[in-house]
């Protein structure tokens, strides 16, 4: 095991999530300041004997074809299709064959691939969930790292939602995609985006890491650290957002089908999706302190009155409980016992904030972004100094983001 492999298990252990979305437009990057108190809940390194099954404790291998997408790989158990090669990795292996006379949708099969899923075994809601991962090239490819709701079974999809956290067609090697799958937007009308490697390099000759950091109303993805896209239910343009509940992970290699089309001539086999790690951190464990601003000064409860309805405002920095606020894994920002809170559940610029007991209402959901802004999601708004005056008791309210120093935050 190498140096860098040793040091990168040492911080999975201490890894944690951002739970929350930019609401700014432009590519920005996940910071360091983006990891805060979390609690690991999942984490696989692969780490086991060369061509030993995965953890059967985690995951779960699929077996079957798969008619809806015209794939045409027929997935199997065992380790055949998916096993650790005794370097800390999982791979998944298509092949070019039929042992056991496997019978598809279209006939014999032709090619035998592997599909883990943790139903049953592991499901999270809201975090940051990523894989390290090297996937193959080659026309027909189709490598995924995505998750399904929990309540599949009983609501069918795409009624269950899917968010894609990563997938590549063979034929775009230097691109993959981040989409989400709900009532009305599953297909072809996913909602979603690609990222494209610079200089037309292509994933399949390094490992890369693709995320998800995810939290109430709001979901953004990234490429090692890269964030490309952020989604609110506004994207959905009046459907069911369908992301607010448990998903499961699941780690495929699909060979053909509608979107990648199927093997040519060009496409060698064996191919293979190796995973380096997979791991998800949830903000269990809330950040707490001071959220500064504008001229380095403070968010404030005035007067420290905790009754519903006090102006929340801009002061200097005093370390008293007026100025005390948890940021937590439920998107609530909360300070002396209630909710930092959206006057009416207004959407309007200037919409003022209050303090108000915790509802569990949009108007108290809160994303705190890498580029420090701190966004109500179901308006799409950032919190702002009214005005842009640092005066002493100047209130805070919500406008549209525009990336000025007034909507700038620093929590903890």
């Amino acid at each position: 095991m190498t140096s860098h492999r040793l040091l990168r298990r040492c911080l999975l252990a201490a890894l944690s999530a951002t739970l929350v979305a930019s609401a700014a437009t432009g590519v920005a990057r996940a910071e360091p300041s983006d990891v805060a108190a979390a609690a690991v809940t999942f984490s696989d390194t692969f780490d086991g004997a060369a061509g030993s099954a995965v953890n059967s404790s985690r995951w779960t291998l699929e077996t079957g074809d798969n008619v809806n997408n015209h794939e045409r790989q027929y997935y199997t158990s065992g380790t055949n299709n998916a096993a650790l090669d005794g370097q800390g990795h999982l791979v998944i292996t298509a092949k070019k064959e039929n042992p056991a006379n496997y019978q598809c949708w279209y006939g014999t099969c032709q090619y035998t691939s592997a599909r883990l899923n943790t139903s049953g075994k592991f499901s999270a809601q809201y975090g940051h969930v990523e894989a390290r991962m090297k996937i193959p090239r080659g026309q027909g490819m189709w490598p995924a790292f995505w998750m399904l709701g929990t309540d599949i079974g009983s609501v069918g999809w795409p009624n269950s939602g899917e968010i894609d956290v990563m997938e590549n067609v063979g034929f775009e090697p230097s691109t993959v995609h981040g989409t989400l799958h709900g009532p009305g937007y599953s297909g072809s009308a996913g909602v979603g985006a690609g990222y494209s490697l610079p200089g037309g390099q292509a994933f399949a000759d390094a490992f890369h890491t693709f995320a998800v950091d995810w939290a109430p109303n709001s979901i953004k993805w990234s490429v090692d650290g890269v964030v490309y896209q952020t989604r609110t239910p506004a994207d959905v343009s009046g459907k069911t957002w369908a992301f607010n509940k448990p998903f499961f992970l699941i780690l495929n290699l699909a060979v053909g089908g509608y979107w990648p089309g199927d093997p040519n001539s060009s496409t060698a086999f064996p191919a293979q999706l190796v995973v380096d790690s997979v791991t998800v951190t949830t903000g269990d464990a809330p950040t707490g302190g001071a959220i500064r601003g504008l001229a380095g000064k403070c968010v404030d409860v005035a007067a420290a009155n905790s009754a519903n309805g006090t102006p929340v405002q801009l002061y200097d920095c005093n370390g008293t409980s007026a100025q005390n606020w948890t940021v937590g894994s439920d998107g609530t920002i909360r300070a002396l016992g209630k909710c930092l809170d959206v006057t009416g559940g207004g959407t309007a610029d200037g919409t003022t904030v209050q303090l108000y007991d915790c509802n569990g209402t949009a108007a108290q959901k809160w994303a705190v972004s890498s580029a420090n802004d701190i966004v109500n999601p179901q308006a799409n708004k950032c919190l702002d100094v009214t005005g842009n005056s640092s005066a002493n008791g100047t209130r805070l309210q919500i406008w549209t983001c525009s990336g000025g120093a007034n909507q700038k935050w620093t929590v903890g």
